[in-house]
């Protein structure tokens, strides 16, 4: 026998509204408040534009995070909303308009989820409706013009809904206040960033990420722009290449690195750097030292080159003995370099938390130099020693350091050489015999949480064996066994 439910006055309203082709915002002067986020999740699901825009003209909360609707909808239901807030701005709309902030970030999708009725939503709306507000913007951006929150991600060209972003924030820039905080620029026209950078003001640009090899165009915009970035706390630099941009000589190649690391002198907030970088000159990391003002809680390297000297300059640089995270991937360090290294672990001993190399191909002896460092980082909770090349004893002895630090609760360890063929070939057998020993070590003074033991990648499978309390052979040998 089957149930029948009828629809709630709710259900009912809500069909009402969605259904009248006619709506104007001032038909929502009276409606409950509590009604207007189903509303406008039901005119963005059918694609209503002009009850969308009536519904942002109308919204009674200070804070529309329209951002997780809009991922997969298109530009059509992008205009609706900024014209929406057209309307607000340019109409009569009803006294109790609140709207402060229209965030336009792929964030807060659990506001949507508990307003929807899932079960899973974070909060009730009731508990939503009273948090309602312009969470983690900057203090310095709070105005009492209404304000367009925003990451850009511009990658090779403009996407449609960019397009209309941008076309709506150049005509209402001058009565709006735009703010960008995430700003990820990847192999772009350089005519459009600076049209972008002209709209959304640096000032609040608080991420910067740039993937690009060409760097030339950068330096010549970097000098006007990079120094109203003040706010900066995040600067990530992908692919860097200098050697790409020279013209042919070593000189060259050293002036133009020397040029575009000393822009970093004008971040004043800067906390967190990462470097992928292909080619740096020797010995021009130390003008990169040199020009950080602010002290670093994030320090990342891959691919790099780094000279004794470099190492030097790092552990003399004062910005650097804050650090929380300190990873390098893929950097191959000299014998001479590690005295220096060792020193920079001694000067972060008290401060780091996550420490990585991985894939920096170490060996035994510069292993050796390190660990009194690595013993004295009581505050370490994770580290990644992925990839580089320890026998058993050295391990052990890493283990016996690791073993003391009772803040760990992510490690990542290499399989020792002994696990290897003279070819290079992984001995399975081997391995899974020598991990529960090596395992055994960090569990006579304490219980690890989450840690691995992983071989190099197999050349065959691209996959590892790893042991993690649970030996996983690689698929070549998963497929030798069935």
């Amino acid at each position: 026998m089957s149930t029948y439910n009828p629809p709630t006055l709710e259900q009912l309203a809500l069909e009402m509204l969605v259904r009248n082709d006619a709506i104007d915002f001032s038909d929502l002067e009276y409606l409950p408040i509590m009604l207007f986020p189903p509303l406008f999740i039901e005119a963005f699901n059918r694609k209503r534009t002009e009850l969308l825009k009536a519904t942002v003209a109308a919204w009674p909360f200070s804070y529309l995070p329209v951002g997780p609707l809009l991922k997969s909808a298109d530009v059509e239901m992008m205009q609706a909303v900024l014209d929406g807030i057209d309307l607000l701005m340019t109409q009569n709309v009803p006294p109790r308009r609140k709207l402060q902030v229209l965030d336009l970030r792929d964030v807060h999708q659990d506001f949507w989820d508990a307003w929807a009725g899932r079960e899973d939503g974070a909060c009730s709306p009731d508990t939503l409706r009273k948090k309602q507000g312009p969470e983690s913007l900057p203090t310095y951006a709070l105005t009492q013009r209404l304000q367009v929150v925003t990451y850009l991600n511009l990658y090779y060209s403009l996407e449609e809904d960019q397009k209309c972003l941008l076309q709506w924030a150049k005509k209402n820039g001058d009565s709006l206040q735009l703010i960008c905080q995430k700003m990820t620029i990847c192999v772009f026209p350089m005519e459009i960033i600076k049209e972008v950078l002209n709209i959304f003001q640096p000032i609040y640009i608080e991420e910067l990420e740039i993937c690009t090899p060409e760097l030339l165009p950068f330096l010549s915009l970097f000098p006007h722009f990079l120094g109203q970035m003040r706010n900066i706390t995040k600067f990530n630099l992908h692919q860097i290449d200098f050697q790409y941009n020279a013209v042919d000589t070593v000189t060259d190649v050293k002036k133009c690195s020397a040029e575009f690391f000393s822009q970093l002198a004008k971040l004043d907030h800067l906390q967190s750097l990462y470097l992928n970088c292909s080619f740096i000159p020797n010995d021009n990391m130390e003008i990169l030292f040199r020009c950080l003002k602010s002290p670093l809680e994030s320090l990342s390297m891959s691919f790099c080159r780094l000279s004794m000297s470099d190492l030097e300059h790092m552990s003399k640089c004062q910005s650097l003995y804050q650090l929380k995270q300190l990873h390098f991937s893929a950097v191959v360090f000299s014998e001479s370099c590690f005295k220096s290294l060792r020193i920079l672990l001694e000067n972060v001993s008290e401060t780091l938390q996550s420490l990585q190399f991985e894939h920096c191909r170490m060996k035994d002896s510069q292993l050796k130099v390190l660990l009194p460092a690595l013993s004295q980082c009581s505050q370490l909770n994770s580290i990644n020693f992925y990839y580089n090349d320890f026998s058993t004893p050295v391990l052990k002895d890493l283990l016996q350091c690791m073993a003391n630090l009772n803040n760990l609760t992510v490690e990542v360890y290499p399989a020792p050489k002994e696990c290897y063929d003279p070819l290079g070939d992984v001995v399975v057998e081997r391995f899974f015999q020598l991990c529960p020993e090596l395992l055994q070590m960090l569990m006579s003074k304490r219980q690890p949480q989450k840690f691995m033991f992983a071989t190099a990648t197999c050349p065959h499978c691209l996959g590892c064996c790893v042991y993690d309390r649970v030996p996983s052979p690689c698929l070549c040998w998963e497929v030798i066994e069935d």
